[in-house]
């Protein structure tokens, strides 16, 4: 009796979100009270009694009409938006929309299977000022994926399969006939079938078995299979490839600029395989520089309407794990045939350049051409000569493993071409580009692939050098392009949000940081100077991550808006086509245009703009989640190490500690911290001590040890030690 009466009492106390829901969901069907007790299954007398009244109500207050005597529809509005649901770790989401400013909060209840990402209409909850407006998913639109790995739990009769992903907040029901080989714990690759309206999960079936949890090609083919990522080409595809003719011609090279005999070379990652660019130089009788900028013509080889093009649009780019690439194209072709390699005549589409000793470029050439690599240098090499201003390459970072003499020609080649690289970056760091040199992460792997060190890159002068020559051929494509009114695949990239901006300068404050946020120019201004006073400090990392999140994303659309952080008006991507499939789109374009062709599609290359945006953003999702492992990987190994590391975030669970030597990011659960009993503070954004008043926020250096590394998660949980005072 008292179990009825319960149930009964919180169905009457949320009588108005329960009409007002079923009236909003059919906008135009009429509804009587006896309808809506029907649905909202309750048939005493004081509960219809409620119905009625709260329908008078919501007539009163005109947000409902009576249509006719007792039948009531809803005043349609336009609080009906179509727009993605992001999932919080917490079973609830935001809906993002571009029609509205702010995301909107969608309580689990309201989500009606919706999942992360998923295409959805929703209505509007306008709730009283006092209170922030909530969605309700009406309709799903489009999933944003159906396939789904996890761990399997087989019983007698069926089984389930629980993701590792945070923001899926169900498990997957496998029918019994539908385990496919799977054995009880494997990780498998599940596709949702089914979502009964009535379900607590959706239903699936098992399509791969990817292996055992923490086995290192599980775990690697999971992250792929995660974000629908191929780890292989379809037979069909290798075979197309390898048939290709990848000689070259005396005909093609006559339709060619020939530029075989001008010095040339290229300077790659000392483990790179595909060279996708390469510089040319030589001094002009005027006294100003000629340099071209050679990009492998993927093009030539790479046509439309072909198997292999299929295949390389629907990848869209090359994915970096950290201990193997995903190719966008077959080794045959990223490899050899396009793959600008030392002592080898190759096919290229070239942007030329003359330039004066103030790195302005008086003239811009774009076409094919034929090249021959004299020299492949590592970017260790192309350091010494830049540091020692000598031509001798020392046996340790030699590619050679010998000491050797660097050509002389290439070696003032290099010299003057970095001397003009530091012009061409400082005028457009004096323009508003804003410097990123964040430090990435790397592993010494063994021959197992398994991480036995760690080692931070960083860019110098060669990675300078190059970056500023491929910047200027990307830049000036796209402004010959562009100037023309002609339809191009840009890469753009926004201005930073402003809330995020106040956000960064609330957190760096406590550092002694300050941003200028009146102007574009101040705020480009200041955020470089705050990237620069970092450098070395222990908060770098940090305030590095922070910044970029401030950002907004760069993209690719036919629609120009400039590109924010490099400061240029026009930019595109044209320099990295064996990777990147919009490369590809700029070359065939450049050239169609170079022909005399006419503006084609926007409508169409716009969509192909968004699919390559979607699989780039993929394809970093499965870098980044590659990098995790392996770092969760590596601290498995030092269970007993003692390390120092910087509170890298604050939250009422705890607080995220990255480790200085190694940038391995974990957990440290409030309930760890052993010395004060420990409460979140949001306005200081730190843990502070109900006894001892003891802060512990961003910045502070604490000691931790490993508690757990869950490989299967990605995930590190730390044991506090004590702060680092």
């Amino acid at each position: 009796m008292k179990k009825n009466f319960r149930k009964m009492s919180k169905k009457a106390k949320d009588f108005s979100a329960h009409v007002y829901k079923i009236l909003s969901k059919e906008p135009n069907k009429d509804f009587n009270y006896k309808q809506i007790a029907a649905i909202i299954e309750v048939n005493d007398t004081q509960s219809r009694n409620e119905i009625i009244k709260e329908l008078l109500v919501l007539k009163k207050a005109g947000k409902i009409e009576e249509t006719e005597r007792g039948k009531f529809r809803i005043i349609s509005k336009a609080e009906y938006y179509e727009g993605t649901v992001d999932m919080t770790s917490r079973k609830s989401g935001y809906f993002v929309c571009k029609e509205l400013e702010d995301d909107v909060y969608i309580p689990f209840i309201n989500l009606n299977h919706a999942l992360d990402g998923d295409k959805v209409k929703c209505y509007i909850y306008n709730r009283r000022s006092s209170r922030k407006p909530e969605a309700e998913v009406l309709e799903i639109l489009e999933r944003a994926k159906t396939e789904f790995v996890g761990v399997i739990d087989i019983q007698k009769n069926f089984a389930f399969v629980t993701t590792t992903n945070a923001k899926m907040y169900t498990d997957i029901f496998i029918p019994k006939n539908d385990i496919f080989d799977a054995e009880h714990g494997d990780v498998v690759l599940v596709s949702m079938v089914d979502w009964p309206k009535k379900a607590d999960s959706p239903f699936g079936k098992v399509i791969k078995v990817l292996g055992k949890p923490g086995e290192h090609d599980t775990e690697i083919h999971a992250i792929l299979a995660e974000y629908g990522l191929p780890y292989d080409f379809p037979i069909e595809v290798e075979a197309y490839a390898n048939q290709i003719d990848t000689s070259i011609t005396e005909e093609e090279i006559a339709k060619r600029k020939d530029m075989r005999k001008v010095l040339t070379f290229t300077i790659d990652p000392k483990d790179a395989k595909d060279f996708d660019d390469a510089l040319s130089f030589q001094v002009l009788e005027n006294g100003n520089y000629e340099i071209g900028v050679h990009i492998a013509d993927v093009s030539h080889y790479l046509q439309e309407g072909t198997i292999l093009d299929d295949e390389a649009y629907d990848r869209a780019t090359s994915v970096y794990l950290v201990d193997r690439v995903v190719p966008m194209l077959p080794e045959v072709l990223s490899n050899f045939a396009c793959s600008l390699r030392p002592n080898e005549e190759k096919y290229t589409f070239s942007a030329i350049f003359k330039l004066n000793n103030k790195a302005d470029v008086i003239d811009s050439w774009f076409g094919r051409t034929v090249i021959y690599s004299d020299q492949r240098f590592a970017y260790e090499e192309a350091q010494e000569i830049i540091e020692t201003k000598t031509d001798i390459i020392p046996a340790h970072i030699s590619l050679t493993g010998k000491e050797y003499h660097a050509p002389k020609p290439i070696v003032e080649a290099t010299l003057k071409m970095d001397e003009l690289a530091k012009i061409l970056r400082r005028k457009r760091m004096n323009a508003g580009a804003i410097s990123f040199d964040k430090v990435e992460v790397k592993f010494n792997l063994n021959e197992h692939a398994e991480p036995v060190g760690v080692y931070f890159k960083q860019s110098k002068d060669a990675n300078h050098l190059i970056e500023e020559f491929m910047l200027l051929a990307n830049r000036k494509v796209a402004e010959f392009i562009g100037k023309q009114k002609k339809t191009f695949v840009y890469r753009i990239h926004d201005e930073p949000n402003e809330d995020k901006l106040f956000g960064l300068q609330n957190v760096i404050s406590k550092f002694g940081y300050n941003l200028n946020l009146k102007s574009k120019q101040d705020i480009s201004t200041s955020l470089n100077k705050l990237l620069d006073d970092v450098q070395g400090k222990k908060e770098q990392n940090m305030v590095d991550t922070l910044t970029i999140r401030c950002m907004s994303k760069a993209a690719y659309s036919t629609h120009n808006i400039g590109h924010y952080g490099l400061a240029f008006d026009y930019y595109s991507h044209f320099t990295s086509p064996i990777r990147r499939y919009p490369d590809v789109m700029a070359h065939r374009l450049l050239q169609f245009y170079l022909d005399g062709g006419k503006s084609v599609s926007e409508e169409l290359f716009e969509e192909k703009c968004i699919h390559s945006s979607d699989r780039e953003n993929l394809a970093a999702k499965a870098e980044r989640d590659s990098i995790k492992y392996m770092q969760v990987k590596y601290m498995q190994d030092h269970k007993d190490q003692e390390f120092l590391g910087v509170v890298s975030g604050v939250t009422e669970w705890g607080i995220y500690v990255e480790i200085v030597e190694n940038k391995c990011e974990g957990m440290v659960r409030i309930r760890e911290i052993k010395d004060d009993y420990y409460t979140f503070d949001d306005k200081q954004y730190a843990l502070v001590g109900e006894v001892s008043k003891n802060l512990i926020q961003l910045g502070d250096e604490v000691y931790v040890k490993v508690k757990n590394a869950d490989l299967v998660k990605k995930q590190l949980d730390f044991h506090f030690v004590r702060e680092n005072k």
